[in-house]
């Protein structure tokens, strides 16, 4: 695959590539078969608000959370408050190259088996106090509304992805998450989220800049690529996100290796009732859900690090939210300590934000039967499935196109 990846990312180097990392002039193009002319649909004033961060946001949360001797669960019942005590340990109090190490003695001290914890989840809890790490790669032009004024956009897709994954990428690139304006109007725009290799990987550094140059689509930060740091870049999407977009109608978070049927998202999309808009939360909802305790699983939680039940959460395959709620989520992520599981972290901010989860079959982040799985009719009827190849993926994409295809 890296092979493979090598010889795709040189082969655009022969390309006129242009100095920043931003996109192009006329990047965005006309989809095929879709008028960038087409008016966006128009933004109906939403009856009900989006929720907002206050004093008393934290309470639907705690109410399924015990109060007991978890180092999580201490940390999140001093909050907000507990930002003044010690239980919290250092926030913000390094620079973002020294934050973890301050925090060492801090653990040994509040988490007694600290040391018999697996090697990726103590350096986990010796980073989940630090936020904001340094961009590495950024798009100085991705923006919500670009040069030539063209309108808000309705849906961003948030791939998560690993520098590795050109191939996935480039799938997703030339099918569900190609940008533009599709029929109705509606606007997409896409975003790769990654961070940095591991010592121990190959050195992909040149290869990302010159695939950031020209497609002026790729996120890098400054921490490593772990399963453990997902929460840490979700949380830093968010908050590159309300900066760049900050009136996006919807947020698509998803793996780079899902399949997408974008013309159904946006159709379901346009059909949300103005009254629920502005609180989204949609995808396949997994419920009555608890920590695992096998230390060979890469879900494992320890029990003195959190005791308790998770909130109901949508599978981090693949989900929507809406726009409206970056900034509270945002703003709840400074107060609801870091938890190892990027979607049950995300599942505990919307609980305290009072926003459920909403079930959709058209989610099917744990695949479709096996007899199913080549049927282009039953993708055709769903709005994601989780997991496919890059070749399945563009295969998939050109069948339920196809105008000869009959369900």
């Amino acid at each position: 695959m890296l092979l493979l990846s090598t010889v795709l990312v040189f082969f655009y180097t022969t390309l006129h590539l242009e100095t920043t990392y931003g996109h192009q002039p006329g990047q965005d193009g006309h989809l095929k078969g879709h008028d960038m002319k087409t008016q966006p649909p128009e933004r109906e004033s939403r009856s009900t608000p989006a929720p907002s961060f206050n004093a008393s946001t934290l309470m639907g949360l705690k109410e399924m959370i015990p109060q007991n001797g978890a180092y999580w669960n201490r940390l999140l019942y001093s909050a907000p408050e507990g930002r003044k005590k010690d239980v919290n340990g250092p926030r913000r109090a390094a620079p973002w190259s020294r934050c973890a190490e301050t925090n060492r003695d801090h653990l040994h001290t509040n988490v007694h088996d600290f040391a018999s914890y697996p090697v990726l989840f103590q350096s986990f809890l010796e980073s989940m106090s630090c936020r904001s790490p340094p961009p590495l790669i950024e798009q100085p032009r991705k923006r919500e509304t670009d040069t030539e004024g063209s309108d808000q956009v309705f849906l961003l897709f948030a791939i998560k992805s690993t520098p590795e994954n050109f191939a996935q990428r480039q799938a997703v690139r030339e099918t569900w998450g190609r940008e533009g304006a599709y029929p109705g109007g509606a606007r997409v725009r896409t975003v790769f989220l990654l961070g940095s290799s591991t010592p121990d990987d190959p050195d992909l550094t040149l290869l990302l800049r010159t695939e950031a140059r020209h497609f002026g689509d790729l996120l890098q930060w400054d921490f490593y690529e772990s399963f453990l740091n997902l929460t840490l870049k979700m949380n830093t999407f968010l908050e590159w996100a309300q900066k760049r977009f900050p009136d996006v109608s919807f947020v698509f978070s998803g793996d780079d290796d899902v399949f997408v049927n974008t013309p159904l998202v946006l159709s379901y999309l346009q059909s949300v009732d103005s009254s629920k808009a502005s609180q989204l939360y949609v995808g396949h909802v997994i419920t009555s859900a608890s920590a695992l305790r096998d230390s060979t699983s890469k879900y494992y939680i320890p029990v003195s690090f959190f005791e308790g039940l998770y909130p109901a959460y949508a599978g981090g395959g693949g989900f929507i939210f809406s726009g409206a709620l970056l900034k509270p989520l945002l703003s709840l992520s400074l107060v609801i300590p870091f938890f190892p599981i990027d979607d049950v972290y995300m599942g505990m901010c919307f609980k305290a934000l009072g926003v459920s989860p909403q079930a959709h079959g058209g989610f099917q982040t744990f695949d479709v039967k096996d007899k199913d799985r080549e049927n282009l009719c039953v993708h055709k009827r769903l709005m994601l499935v989780h997991q496919r190849t890059p070749k399945q993926i563009k295969m998939l994409w050109r069948g339920i196109q196809s105008p000869w295809l009959t369900c």
